[in-house]
């Protein structure tokens, strides 16, 4: 007898539902139960000789849609914040063998921002050596935003601040350095702010400024990529400013082209 796959999604939306799947071969024994939890404490519980053969029990965030589940799957519904948790499925045989498998997944529930990222404090033109001073706020969102700076020279903060009863944040990056030539190219500047969230939300938002005095630079190939890479390296280093990756929500600003 062996557990086979344990398919679990790493991130779930609120409010949405989710399928937790638990394959297994017997192997020639006689199924006795199949048993769900939600760290450490039972849940749900199929077992196939009884009428009905689907037993739930009452756990908070744990919503279970009894008609479309079974021995293999558990449909999960109107998920919440606590709704997060490590599940584990536990299958186990008849006598005389009595075999038990298991295993175990962790599912985070988050609440997605409920507006794009804005960003504030920017001007429409900007002159030799004078300062950019600009903040990126997300919307709100949970689980607490976590950031791992890339470059930290032109970044102040992030703030956080919690706004709602259950706990929902917005986070607050600034943005602050002084204009130089090589931040324009053909005389343009556009800061960008990205708000990403795992595998699961990505929104943006950009600003655009012309620079005073600054003649045109030549025209150079772009590539639309996330390197926003071009044909010389000195550019591409200036348009590859800020960038940020987190395991949660990610709140960056970068200056493209």
């Amino acid at each position: 007898m062996k557990l086979l796959e344990l398919r679990i999604n790493t991130h779930t939306i609120r409010g949405n539902k989710t399928i937790l799947e638990c394959r297994y071969d017997l192997e020639g024994e006689t199924l006795y139960a199949v048993k769900w939890y939600k760290d450490g404490n039972e849940f749900y519980r199929y077992l196939p000789r009884e009428t009905p053969n689907i037993q739930v029990f009452d756990l908070p965030g744990i919503n279970v849609d009894e008609n479309n589940s079974n021995d293999t799957h558990v449909t999960l519904k109107s998920l919440e914040l606590n709704s997060s948790g490590v599940y584990r499925c536990e299958v186990s045989a008849e006598a005389p063998s009595f075999q038990t498998v298991s295993d175990h997944q962790e599912m985070i529930t988050v609440a997605l921002p409920d507006e794009d990222p804005v960003i504030t404090g920017g001007k429409s033109r900007y002159a030799d050596g004078e300062a950019v001073d600009m903040n990126c706020t997300s919307g709100r969102a949970k689980p607490a935003i976590e950031l791992r700076k890339v470059n930290t020279t032109y970044l102040r903060g992030p703030w956080r601040e919690v706004v709602t009863p259950d706990g929902l944040e917005v986070t607050t990056l600034g943005l602050y350095f002084k204009v130089k030539r090589e931040h324009f190219l053909q005389g343009d500047l556009k800061v960008r702010c990205l708000a990403t969230l795992a595998k699961i939300y990505w929104k943006s938002n950009e600003e655009n400024a012309q620079g005073e005095r600054f003649m045109k630079a030549p025209v150079m190939e772009m590539k639309d990529s996330n390197d926003y890479s071009s044909t010389a390296d000195r550019v591409r280093g200036m348009h590859e400013l800020i960038s940020f990756t987190g395991s949660f929500l990610v709140l960056g600003f970068s200056k493209i082209a």
